[in-house]
């Protein structure tokens, strides 16, 4: 059967799903772009939405396009929080108190540090270079690998302990 594609009938006939989408789509259009609304939730806080509630104003969004959205501030949207204040009631210690504190504070970190040192020592001539001597239960290559493995990060956590411990005790006054 030849179709004739030069009456207006037959040209209607061939493009009108494609004519449907498209009436469908424009109809679309301005609904989507009248439906943002600028509510103010129950903490104050304001709120962008699609849905109409009480107390929200629309937002006329039309002429605004092409217009160019500011970038966030570096460190977060929020603006710089004042430095805490010590409240009146407070309990204060004096100067002679706080040095005696610090003092057994760094007394204590020294003996920390003395006794991660140690260990560090200990592990470190335990693991001879990389070399362990193998245990009876280590017949099996993978678990003398294992046990190598986790040597290797216990010496690497008492390295970082220690550098942690000492950095401490370079804070204290």
């Amino acid at each position: 059967m030849e179709m004739n594609l030069t009456t207006p009938r037959s040209i209607l006939r061939r493009f009108a799903p494609g004519l449907a989408m498209l009436g469908a789509l424009l109809v679309q259009l301005p609904a989507q772009a009248q439906g943002i609304y600028l509510c103010t939730d129950a903490e104050g806080r304001r709120v962008l939405t699609d849905s109409y509630k009480n107390g929200c104003k629309t937002l006329d969004i039309s002429n605004n396009v092409g217009t160019p959205i500011p970038a966030p501030r570096k460190g977060g949207a929020r603006a710089p929080s004042p430095p805490p204040t010590t409240p009146a009631a407070f309990p204060k210690v004096n100067d002679a108190e706080q040095k005696a504190r610090d003092s057994d504070r760094r007394g204590i970190l020294e003996e920390e540090l003395r006794t991660e040192k140690k260990k560090l020592a200990e592990m470190k001539k335990e693991f001879n270079n990389g070399e362990p001597e193998r245990q009876g239960n280590e017949r099996n290559y993978a678990k003398y690998q294992e046990r190598v493995e986790q040597m290797k990060d216990s010496i690497n956590r008492a390295e970082k302990n220690i550098e942690a411990l000492e950095r401490e005790i370079a804070n204290i006054k």
